[in-house]
């Protein structure tokens, strides 16, 4: 919809005798809002569908949010028709990677994912996650942390970053070459920019005054955008945060908006990322400067051994490209690109 959140009336309508679960955001990543989850799980439930909420990002933090008093659209287990949660450790409980839980309504419901087996001649299997075998050490790092912070220490780590992004919503709200997509919901913020600078070229300025942000593609109609995720250590450099912003925004407005050759641009139109060869993608890294002519021309050994392949220093003219491209086409050439990236080389003696 135009709030960016998932349309519950669009929903209703894609769901038939072939859906077998409705997934709904708690935010979405993108955009930092909630979906109308009550909505949602209704028309799923009025269908006999189950309904899940990827509370990944913001299960463990959004219930402090409710309690600090903040408005927060219902997502939980409170809402009629919800049937499963998951929620990562990693992300505001501050714990290791690898603690995700998947959080079911009833034990009905969650016993399918238990798997056994007694049909070898070795110990009877059994595991309680798909994972199968999982590291106990992620598991005893998250227990450590929860104990060490408790609901006290992650109610005050709450109240400090939802401190952080009412600042920086305000801030950005001082510039107007920016602008916040949505009001968000959680943690996270999207920022749009006007015509006079693109937000590929304010990531690179960002990332040159030592901040990284993330810049999002456009996608379906929606602009490409500035993704920042606002963790509770953020609010003591808000400051400093900003002003590199502000920074960032005049020197992308001085530099002008990036643009692609349209030479370039046409060849990516041309390409089919379902047949992508060795050459096209060649042709590509040489448009993009990320490889050098020798290399591009056949310098690299017949087993791929010697890439050539130059990481640049700033992406606003890649993203761009990228920009230009398909979803399918941005998804090959970035496998493409790692591939190459990521193939061995062969020393000289």
């Amino acid at each position: 919809g135009p709030d960016f959140r998932a349309d519950p009336a669009a929903m209703a309508a894609a769901m038939d005798e072939r859906t077998v679960l409705v997934v709904a955001s708690a935010p979405s990543y993108a955009h930092g809002v909630v979906d109308p989850v009550t909505a949602i799980a209704a028309a799923a439930a009025e269908r006999g569908i189950r309904c899940h909420v990827d509370a990944c990002i913001g299960g463990w933090v959004l219930p402090y949010a409710t309690r600090l008093g903040r408005d927060v659209p219902a997502w939980t287990f409170a809402v009629e028709g919800v049937t499963s949660i998951s929620v990562d450790l990693h992300k505001y409980a501050y714990a290791p990677k690898g603690t995700s839980l998947l959080l079911h309504r009833t034990p009905e419901l969650r016993r399918p994912q238990f798997f056994a087996s007694a049909a070898w001649p070795g110990y009877t299997m059994l595991n309680s996650t798909m994972q199968s075998t999982k590291s106990g050490g992620p598991l005893a790092g998250a227990w450590a942390v929860l104990r060490s912070l408790g609901d006290e220490g992650y109610e005050r780590l709450a109240r400090d970053v939802f401190e952080a992004v009412d600042r920086i919503r305000d801030g950005v709200g001082e510039m107007p070459e920016l602008a916040v997509v949505s009001t968000p919901d959680s943690t996270l913020l999207a920022l749009t920019t006007d015509g006079s600078c693109d937000p590929f070229t304010v990531c690179d300025e960002m990332a040159a005054r030592g901040w990284y942000v993330q810049p999002q593609m456009s996608f379906a109609g929606s602009p490409a955008t500035i993704h920042l995720s606002v963790s509770a250590a953020t609010l003591s450099h808000v400051p400093e945060l900003l002003a590199a912003l502000g920074e960032a925004v005049e020197a992308a407005v001085a530099a002008g908006p990036v643009t692609v050759d349209p030479a370039v641009a046409a060849f990516i139109g041309d390409l089919d990322p379902f047949s992508l060869s060795e050459e096209d993608f060649d042709g590509l890294l040489l448009a993009a400067g990320l490889v050098g002519a020798d290399s591009a021309d056949g310098a690299e050994s017949a087993d791929g051994a010697e890439s050539g392949l130059a990481l640049p220093q700033r992406m606003a003219e890649v993203n761009a490209m990228l920009d230009l491209a398909s979803a399918a086409m941005r998804e090959a050439l970035l496998v493409a690109f790692l591939d190459r990236l990521t193939r061995p080389t062969r020393r000289s003696r």
